[in-house]
């Protein structure tokens, strides 16, 4: 073999490492995630105070939840920041280590007989600590899978990378499933309630730290990076100029990616267990069945926009998830079908017109910065466009005077598909940008 074999066939070792580890490390970050929405969900009453009304028990949950959301953007700025002047797989090794020991210690936290409201307090706290650490991962190993991966590759990586959003789901929910059959949920002295929830939480964190442990070992920093010599000022220069109005259109094309996710993964879930009856098991199966599919929708989508361009693709399917999508979306609210098997269907229908598209998301967002802000710019531009959408019930509420509340899921997808359509429409095709060239170019510029 050659030198220049040789160096290929590194080169190729290194890009396939890389890839993997940008997958499972969203995938350790995705299941983190869900632990408090699936996995504590049975278990609730174990941090909160048997005499706290519904209503009470609900906005609790909602901050347990909301923490980790609001840590994120935070955790990309720092990371992203320390991805963009030292280094992706140090900042990756380092998020990733941090949540996974946080998850581990959520797992062996009192409850509220032991430390009363503190208990509550102290998880929601380090919940978003976690959300920090959370945030931080996808900023810099996606970034670092990209930089390795060819430019006619990069929709099949991005999109088999973003496949651990649905899979972490499907774990998760699998995990939960069994621990119930093993420990069943029910009083405060219930198996699961007192113990079963901790074990999805102990193996996410050692999940998560056998992830670093792999990456310690396989992946290499990435040669774009290497090459850059890293340092600078990532966040003021992602703030000015070219950099600005790029992340400007990020923002409004993301916004809409999270706005029209919500829709689905955020309202659907309620309003099949409230409206329609659903148990939580067959809650359950039936969205592990959409999961799994829209799983393979989103390498469909990523592959797909290789052929056709990122730019006319999203514009397209901006329109899909509006009008299509919520078409589907009001069948299923209109039938309201006692049949499980139709809603499954549906469900599974609405879930990969709408949710399909978020294969494009790390490497349509990748493939609009330069190697000096790409880490920021990807972190900031994909985490900071879900505070919006986070509010979705205020929207809900104050749409509710104009129409039935069940029926106010529909214009905010129809808003969401919009602008994802506006947000692509802003912005250049990006499938053939060529990362070196664009990074001598920056040079060149003086930037």
């Amino acid at each position: 073999m050659t030198r220049a074999e040789q160096a290929a066939a590194e080169h190729e070792r290194h890009r396939k490492h890389a890839q993997r580890g940008a997958f499972l490390g969203f995938f350790v970050d995705m299941f983190d995630i869900y632990l408090p929405i699936i996995a504590l969900a049975p278990a609730i009453r174990y941090f909160i105070s048997p005499d706290l009304p519904a209503s009470t028990t609900a906005i609790v949950t909602g901050m347990i939840f909301a923490a980790t959301l609001v840590g994120r953007p935070l955790g990309a700025l720092i990371f992203g920041r320390y991805a963009d002047t030292t280094g992706r797989k140090n900042a990756t090794v380092v998020a990733v280590g941090g949540f996974g020991i946080l998850t581990i210690v959520v797992g062996l936290l009192p409850g509220y007989e032991t430390w009363g409201i503190a208990s509550v307090v102290v998880f929601v706290l380090l919940r978003f600590v976690i959300g920090i650490f959370v945030g931080g991962e996808y900023t810099a190993a996606s970034p670092l899978a990209m930089e390795y991966s060819p430019k006619e590759k990069r929709g099949l990586n991005g999109g088999l990378i973003m496949t651990g959003f649905p899979l972490a789901y499907v774990a998760v929910a699998l995990i939960t499933l069994v621990m119930l059959q093993i420990a069943p949920a029910g009083s405060l002295d219930s198996p699961y309630v007192q113990w079963g929830w901790r074990i999805p939480f102990f193996l996410g964190g050692l999940l998560a730290l056998a992830f670093v442990a792999y990456y310690l070992r396989s992946v290499r920093e990435s040669e774009l990076f290497e090459g850059s010599g890293g340092g600078g000022t990532p966040v003021k220069d992602l703030f000015s100029g070219q950099n600005l109005r790029n992340f400007i259109q990020v923002f409004v094309l993301m916004t809409g990616f999270w706005l029209s996710l919500n829709c689905v993964t955020a309202i659907l879930p309620g309003i099949l267990t409230g409206e329609f009856g659903l148990t939580g098991t067959e809650n359950s199966a039936t969205l592990i069945v959409a999961y799994l599919v829209v799983a393979v929708g989103y390498v469909l989508a990523a592959v797909t926009s290789q052929r056709t361009g990122r730019r006319p693709f999203l514009i397209a399917w901006g329109l899909v998830a509006a009008i299509p999508g919520t078409a589907v979306y009001a069948v299923l609210l209109a039938m309201r079908p006692d049949n499980l098997f139709v809603v499954m269907l549906l469900v599974t229908i609405i879930a990969v017109l709408v949710v399909s598209v978020w294969g494009l998301a790390t490497v349509y967002i990748n493939e609009r910065f330069h190697t000096g802000v790409r880490a920021t710019g990807f972190g900031l531009g994909y985490s900071l466009a879900v505070v919006i959408p986070s509010f979705y019930a205020f929207y809900q509420s104050a749409l509710s005077a104009l129409m039935p509340f069940e029926w106010t899921v529909l214009p905010l997808l129809v808003i969401g598909g919009l602008l994802i359509t506006v947000g692509a429409a802003m912005g250049p095709e990006t499938k053939d940008v060529d990362f070196a060239a664009a990074d001598k170019e920056e040079k060149a510029l003086g930037h």
